[in-house]
């Protein structure tokens, strides 16, 4: 297995696998898989990466702006995503390891992530690449599809302050 940049031609596998991730109702308040064009436009494009295993592509990992304010260009939130059958086999952390750096590399100063408390493998994955908690937003959004639709969830806010890199001073 290897971590290259993502490309367009990977966008069908991506999306499979964002929607294997809907499909479980533990990792996001989304409802449907986007379109391509509208994945695309959503995420940094110097900060997106696959995973690729045998030429298959097995997950998926990219940060978005928080805010378009200036003062938040630094801040970022990640998104990362393992195909069913890849999952237990390090493709996890050798994506978020390749999305830390790359934006380490880039000045940002910070990752956030919002994660299930259910979802205890991305949680713990965050936590051991530095990635610190900072609350529970409760009762944050109504889950619409998987095996939870309907019921209210939590989400684990976590952080990851880069030691060295910090916000340019006016």
């Amino acid at each position: 297995m290897h971590v290259e940049a993502m490309r367009p031609e990977h966008g069908p596998a991506v999306l499979e696998i964002f929607g294997e991730g809907i499909a479980t109702g533990h990792a996001t308040f989304e409802t449907q898989v986007p379109s391509w064009g509208v994945f695309d436009s959503a995420k940094l494009a110097d900060h997106r990466f696959v995973a690729v295993e045998e030429d298959r592509v097995v997950g998926w990992a990219a940060v978005s702006p928080t805010s378009s304010r200036a003062v938040y260009r630094g801040v970022v939130e990640d998104a990362l995503y393992v195909s069913d059958q890849a999952r237990g086999r390090g493709v996890g952390r050798a994506l978020l390891t390749e999305l830390v750096r790359s934006t380490e590399r880039a000045g940002i100063w910070t990752i956030t992530s919002g994660i299930f408390p259910e979802n205890a493998t991305s949680l713990a994955l965050h936590e051991s690449l530095g990635f610190r908690r900072v609350g529970v937003r409760e009762r944050l959004g109504l889950m619409q599809v998987g095996p939870l639709s309907g019921t209210w969830r939590d989400v684990v806010w976590l952080e990851r302050r880069v030691a060295g890199v910090a916000p340019p001073r006016r």
